[in-house]
């Protein structure tokens, strides 16, 4: 912003004054692992001292920032992605007058335990392109009210690639899953398309580790989990518009958040409009000839 200040007759100092911006958008999703999702756009702010009883897995999309971590000096270098361990005191503040954009998650300790905080500390920046997009296409599930199902799954992809960045001194370590989990996810998400079910849970009611559960899925029926109970979900829905049931009441039947998020799914998948969909099976009644 230009201001104009007189200093003589007909003469004026002009002042260029930049106003600090500040966007910020946060909130908690239904989403085991993730006690927060912070989004900040900050130009002059800067970050005191201080700790999380969290993890900090932070990318920035645009601008960088510096911080001191274990006293040391540390920054974001572009496309990396940051991990800053849950106890260990650091601050941040713009390394750029342009200042920066950052998307942030709190993980807590169920993704990585303190085994892992030792090596966070010593390289909490990692340069893992496959990690960096993993993050970005969580976050954009993280927003999405119906993707918790596909958040978990993303989750769990991005913890055991951290833990393979990090290979702490003591990894945990489970039993190996058996080859019939693919199934048995299906014959869950089948049992409970309504209501759902958590990545979490599945693991444990069919003893696999998350990550391979989804894995083991997509490999054995060629769609990932989240979406195969999302074309479930629209199937339903597809059936229940063709009952005549309105596209509002149909979304919250089959398990969709809200109308807006089953017109999503549905053009996606069925190539028109739920409303659309259901004006079809109206007109083709309409044509049918009349009893003789």
């Amino acid at each position: 912003m230009v201001r104009a200040w007189p200093v003589a007759p007909g003469r004026f100092l002009y002042v260029l004054s930049v106003v600090a911006r500040q966007e910020i958008s946060a909130w908690r999703p239904a989403v085991p692992g993730v006690v927060e999702v912070f989004h900040a756009r900050f130009t002059e702010h800067a970050y005191p001292m201080h700790v999380h009883d969290a993890w900090t897995l932070l990318i920035v999309d645009d601008g960088a920032v510096r911080y001191d971590l274990d006293r040391h000096e540390r920054g974001t270098p572009g496309g990396t992605v940051s991990l800053l361990p849950p106890q260990v005191p650091h601050n941040g503040s713009p390394a750029t007058s342009d200042g920066f954009r950052k998307r942030v998650l709190y993980l807590d300790m169920t993704l990585l335990d303190t085994g892992y905080i030792g090596p966070a500390v010593d390289t909490p920046a990692l340069a893992d392109p496959l990690l960096r997009s993993r993050v970005g296409r969580l976050h954009t599930a993280l927003a999405d009210p119906d993707g918790a199902f596909e958040a978990e799954s993303r989750l769990a992809f991005i913890g055991e690639r951290l833990r393979g960045h990090l290979r702490p001194r003591t990894a945990p370590a489970g039993p190996p899953p058996g080859p019939g989990v693919a199934k048995d996810l299906r014959d869950l998400l089948d049992e409970r398309p309504v209501e759902g079910i958590t990545l979490a849970e599945a693991a444990r009611l069919v003893h696999a580790h998350p990550a391979h559960l989804v894995r083991a899925f997509s490999a054995a029926y060629a769609i990932a989990p989240h979406q195969y109970l999302t074309s479930r979900r629209v199937d339903r829905a597809r059936r229940l518009l063709l009952d005549g049931v309105p596209p509002g009441e149909a979304a919250a039947a089959v398990g969709f958040h809200d109308q807006s998020h089953l017109t999503r799914h549905f053009k996606r998948i069925a190539g028109t409009t739920p409303g659309r969909f259901a004006r079809s099976r109206g007109a083709r009644e309409a044509r049918r000839p009349g009893p003789l």
